[in-house]
């Protein structure tokens, strides 16, 4: 269904700004950028590099930052570093585990109680490069590494099993745990938000591959809001799905673009990392990458974090994001390999 979207606002100005979202909408790259880029901020120890990473959160405390990272390169099968890092507000890492057990860290997350939630994806690796019995997994840890649970059958599965290429992980404020599968974008590719009780008993399961109104492609990346509406940012089909706990879609949006990361923050403003506009995706025309920022209640974007390297073919710019609660922002990134801090110009 195609869904116009009205920018309203409580006030007495003489006019409104009226604008539609749909797939054909005017590109959203005008924005103005109130943003400095801090650039070798998270401090690595001595000897390590960044490897790709598309996993941010912040910690329960507003300040301290949760990555996962791929080992110093794309995937962590043959490493034995730890790939989940937790670095204080001044940059120094504090905390690191999870060594030998995550193939592929594609999301991360951290919940009320500040345990920490990684989503092993196994996509950055050929079918043939993955060990036995091994991937596919959401594992749930301790804020000092112990391990709570893991959702998943160990190497995945599909259709009435789980999980295949899962992307993102969230949890709602009763405990239940929502899911989005399927990081494969053709036909056949599993693509749908799974949710589970806060015990992880499923609860019910939601999409299928396709183009059309509840049909995903490549569900990236989860957010929820004041409300508690769960925002699914389906990547392949450059859109934002707004639906409820029993995934009703209530709107569908267009004007952030391609959502590889997002985030909603206390006061319901919307972050969202477009990592592949123009470069792996150039049907998608005049949309550049890079981070929009604008409300979760109205859908108005009001702001515009550019990639500085917007030349193709590579994935650059964050692919995840968070905000602290001073409202600085963190994108991570997969093509550069780099964990990217944003602050606000003085």
């Amino acid at each position: 269904m195609r869904r116009l979207l009205l920018f309203a606002a409580f006030t007495t100005a003489p006019s409104l700004l009226v604008a539609q979202s749909s797939p054909t909408m005017p590109a959203v790259n005008d924005r103005p950028n109130p943003y400095r880029t801090v650039e070798g901020w998270a401090k690595l120890p001595e000897g390590r590099t960044w490897g790709s990473t598309s996993a941010v959160a912040i910690d329960k405390d507003g300040k301290s930052i949760w990555v996962a990272e791929r080992c110093g390169v794309n995937n962590c099968a043959n490493s034995t570093l730890p790939s989940v890092l937790k670095f204080d507000q001044n940059g120094k890492l504090t905390a690191s585990f999870g060594s030998g057990m995550i193939l592929s860290p594609h999301g991360i997350h951290v919940d009320k109680d500040g345990n920490v939630w990684v989503v092993d994806c196994a996509c950055t690796l050929g079918a043939a490069q993955v060990p036995a019995g091994k991937g596919h997994q959401i594992h749930k840890f301790s804020p000092t590494g112990a391990l709570l649970m893991s959702l998943g059958a160990p190497g995945g599965g599909r259709d009435t099993s789980f999980f295949w290429q899962p992307n993102a992980v969230i949890t709602a404020s009763n405990g239940d745990i929502y899911v989005a599968e399927g990081h494969s974008s053709r036909a056949g590719a599993n693509a749908r938000v799974l949710a589970f009780d806060k015990n992880g008993k499923l609860r019910k399961s939601w999409g299928s591959f396709g183009k059309g109104e509840g049909q995903l492609d490549q569900p990236h990346t989860l957010a929820i809001d004041s409300k508690g509406r769960l925002f699914i940012g389906d990547r392949g089909n450059d859109r934002i799905l707004i639906v409820d706990k029993d995934f009703k879609i209530l709107d569908t949006w267009y004007q952030f673009s391609r959502p590889s990361g997002m985030w909603i923050d206390k006061n319901d403003v919307l972050y969202v990392a477009d990592s592949e506009s123009g470069s792996v995706n150039p049907p998608h025309g005049a949309w550049t990458r890079g981070i929009r920022i604008g409300s979760a209640r109205t859908g108005e974007v009001t702001a515009f974090i550019p990639d500085p390297d917007i030349k193709p073919p590579s994935t650059s710019s964050a692919e995840g994001v968070a905000v602290d609660a001073a409202g600085n922002i963190y994108g991570a990134e997969v093509g550069q390999k780099a964990l990217k801090r944003y602050e606000k110009k003085q």
